[in-house]
């Protein structure tokens, strides 16, 4: 049955909706397909993160001017249906390679991807590629290596050097070495004690006091610390107490008595 004007139109529509975000379109043709084959094959597609449509080639091509899968969709011939997605074409070229590879009925006409026309060979060529995910781990892998040998290198080095010293310390290579010069240290060190024993202190000369407060002292009896004293002076006693000392015969103390005339 002939499709209407209004219906044309808006089968028009919606295909343009969905090929206005889509970057990648790869396009068949079949004899014939079961309805089971037609359900496995949406099932598929969708599970790439894909859309499968059967199309008609007048509507395709008006309805993806503009799009990026414009040059694909144009002059098509005879039965013509279409795989495309906005996401990863490597996994819409797998997945659809496989199903082609079991489904002998579907053969391909052409592919695009981000504007760019791929004949059957490069669509397969397309299905043998890592995706985008398998690419990402490899590009991880390839930025991350070097720091990771790096690291292992570092922790290689440290730990061989720590061996080196471990092994050296139990086979006492250090002891040997220092063993001489530590001797006469410790001998010095003995020795310094024993010499500090032996010597005499050296005698503290005593301050002598200013002159002025030695006479003050000697003034007053009280002698100022660290101060000459003189020695004390012979007391003196008069003439008439000598007189009267003798005459008692009680000598004055400290009195110089003379001596008897001899007969």
């Amino acid at each position: 049955m002939a499709l209407t004007k209004a219906k044309k139109t808006q089968k028009v529509k919606v295909l343009a909706k969905e090929l206005e975000t889509s970057t990648t379109a790869i396009i068949g043709t079949f004899a014939k397909l079961t309805v089971s084959q037609d359900f496995e094959l949406r099932k598929v597609i969708r599970g790439a993160g894909g859309k499968y449509r059967v199309l008609k080639n007048k509507l395709a091509a008006k309805a993806s001017e503009g799009t990026k899968v414009e040059q694909a969709l144009k002059g098509l011939k005879g039965v013509s249906a279409a795989a495309f997605t906005s996401g990863d074409p490597v996994e819409l070229a797998k997945v659809f390679s496989k199903w082609v590879g079991d489904n002998a009925e579907f053969t391909f006409k052409l592919g695009i991807v981000d504007g760019k026309l791929i004949s059957v060979d490069e669509v397969k060529a397309l299905a043998t590629m890592p995706g985008k995910e398998e690419l990402y781990a490899k590009l991880l892998f390839l930025i991350s290596s070097p720091a990771q040998r790096l690291v292992t290198v570092l922790n290689a080095t440290g730990r061989d050097l720590a061996v080196v010293v471990n092994e050296a310390v139990k086979g006492e290579k250090f002891t040997g070495a220092a063993a001489p010069a530590s001797k006469p240290v410790e001998a010095k060190a003995e020795a310094a004690p024993a010499e500090a024993a032996s010597a005499e202190p050296t005698a503290v000369a005593e301050p002598v006091a200013e002159p002025e407060k030695q006479a003050e002292a000697a003034a007053t009896e009280a002698p100022v610390e660290g101060a000459v004293v003189s020695e004390e002076p012979v007391a003196v006693v008069e003439p008439e107490k000598q007189a009267e000392a003798a005459a008692s015969e009680a000598p004055v103390e400290g009195a110089a008595i003379p001596e008897e005339p001899a007969s």
